[in-house]
């Protein structure tokens, strides 16, 4: 079932380490395993994991300075990553999601949670729905979605792997509204569950990322998003205002 990918895990508690190991490999999953942050980003590079499951405390170098140099480096920029951390609290997670981060699971979580969180990560990876076209463009964004690809005026755009299902999913949307609830089924899978503030988080690092076109994924007040060239000023969208 898990296709014998290969999962990073980066956590320093011994008996954890073990616990994940165990029900990752039973599971199907091929795994190799560091303790501290400097090993993980060796690692990165040297294993060429399918996905990483993260701690946010580590000896050496933060689970957070390890994601910003994932997504910093064009070769692994597009790594599916799983925070993996005590901390629970929201700003916490908006943290780890800010930083390149997937999916976020507090500790303690349920084995079971977390194998339905990788294969709902990992599910993103693979090819888009035959529906889907090959290409799609709005303005200065272009998207390959069968090599999962983004350009922003020509340049390589360095996008999560959310990111990318996210402003995908509004491209394809072709103008009309999305709900947030729809946005979160595109990006994360069915039966995963995330709050709204977290596709908050996550389009407002993708306005970012598009710089001086940051303005064209409008939200909807009550509603959700879009993405449109149209002018702000229009009957249309006067009601619209960025979050």
């Amino acid at each position: 079932m898990a296709d014998h990918k290969h999962i990073l895990v980066v956590e320093d508690e011994r008996d954890l380490v073990d616990l994940l190991v165990y029900n990752l490999q039973k599971s199907g999953y091929r795994t190799t395993t560091a303790t501290n942050g400097r090993l993980a980003l060796d690692l990165v590079n040297s294993a060429k994991p399918d996905l990483v499951l993260l701690d946010l405390m580590l000896p050496e170098l933060s689970g957070t300075e390890i994601a910003g140099r994932i997504r910093t480096n064009p070769a692994t920029a597009s790594l599916p990553i799983i925070m993996l951390t005590a901390k629970g609290g929201e700003i916490d997670q908006i943290v780890g999601l800010s930083v390149g981060a997937d999916d976020y699971l507090p500790k303690p979580f349920s084995m079971k949670v977390l194998l339905a969180r990788i294969e709902a990560v990992l599910r993103r990876t693979g090819k888009p729905a035959q529906e889907s076209r090959r290409s799609l463009r709005l303005g200065p964004v272009e998207i390959n979605t069968e090599t999962h690809e983004a350009f922003l005026e020509g340049k390589p755009m360095k996008l999560t792997l959310t990111e990318f299902r996210l402003l995908t999913g509004l491209l394809q949307a072709g103008g009309r509204v999305l709900s947030r609830a729809d946005l979160m089924s595109r990006a994360m899978g069915p039966g995963v569950m995330v709050t709204e503030r977290t596709i908050d988080v996550h389009i407002t690092s993708i306005r970012k990322k598009l710089g001086a076109h940051g303005a064209m994924v409008r939200t909807v007040r009550g509603v959700g998003y879009r993405a449109t060239l149209e002018p702000e000023t229009s009957p249309e969208t006067a009601a619209e205002a960025e979050a």
